[in-house]
């Protein structure tokens, strides 16, 4: 099976601009969404995964907007990307999907199948959902994504990305090389300010306060697909305490939880995650 670059590359235009994806495989449908972070993107957090779920399922990487890729359209990106799912979905006809979300697309599948459950079947979440518990807030990991957003520079990046792994051997000269070239991009960087810079950061703390709306963690008991949340042992990005809250109030909710494993758990226990993810996806 063909799940390189260039042959899975596709573009769909909507209403809101033009949505990027990589498509592959047959069987039901897929939808596989990334997280936030510097130089972050659909396929870099999907790519080595494509293929193992390409041999069940007919997948889809959504590029979000806002990240370099996709067209970007008005407004906080983390609040965006779960209106352009359902526009996605819409403009290719699939009428519902099981979704995968890594972290930030964690939280964007849960908001999707809350606001529209007709159209998620089943929900795996990598780390993200839910709220810290025992860990410190902001994590390690936001504070070393707020510092690079007030002022970015190869070595903060390089200390966020050990930080999202347990083994420092992932991190390569290659994968520092292609974030680091990412985040230069200058949406890419106004994007992740948006989310992690320090202003962003505090307006969002001064509307919580504020705000009479629950937190979007204490609605979960609405997500009423089945749902599998995984997590790594060693994530200091979202720490493993925040899956107690998700593991309870979501209805169908099972957790599982890798050792010797940081926060991209598709990229660290791919082997593991892929096995245990298919299961649950073809029960």
């Amino acid at each position: 099976m063909n799940t390189v670059y260039e042959s899975t590359k596709r573009e769909v235009i909507t209403d809101k601009g033009v949505l990027r994806y990589h498509e592959a495989g047959e069987g039901p449908p897929l939808l596989l969404l990334h997280g936030s972070g510097i130089g972050v993107s659909g396929w870099r957090n999907y790519r080595g995964n494509l293929e193992a779920f390409a041999e069940h399922f007919h997948c889809y990487i959504l590029e979000f907007p806002g990240f370099g890729i996709s067209d970007p359209v008005d407004g906080q990106p983390m609040m965006t990307a779960a209106a352009s799912v359902v526009r996605f979905m819409k403009a290719l006809n699939i009428e519902s999907a099981a979704i995968i979300g890594n972290s930030m697309g964690g939280i964007v599948g849960a908001n999707v199948a809350m606001t529209h459950p007709h159209l998620v079947t089943k929900l795996v979440t990598i780390g993200g959902v839910g709220s810290n518990i025992f860990s410190q807030n902001p994590s390690e990991g936001t504070r070393l994504l707020q510092e690079f957003a007030d002022g970015p520079s190869r070595e903060k990046l390089v200390r966020w990305l050990n930080c999202m792994v347990y083994d420092p051997a992932e991190i390569t000269e290659e994968r520092i090389h292609e974030r680091w070239e990412s985040a230069s991009d200058p949406e890419s960087h106004e994007s992740l300010s948006a989310m992690y810079g320090s202003k962003a950061i505090e307006e969002r703390q001064h509307s919580m306060t504020n705000s009479d709306l629950p937190p979007h963690w204490s609605m979960l008991h609405k997500v009423k697909c089945p749902t599998l949340l995984t997590w790594g042992r060693d994530d200091r990005q979202c720490p493993p305490d925040m899956a107690m809250i998700p593991m309870r109030y979501i209805p169908n909710a099972e957790l599982h939880i890798f050792p010797n494993c940081g926060h991209w758990v598709m990229i660290e226990a791919q082997e593991a995650f892929e096995r245990i993810a298919s299961e649950f996806l073809l029960r």
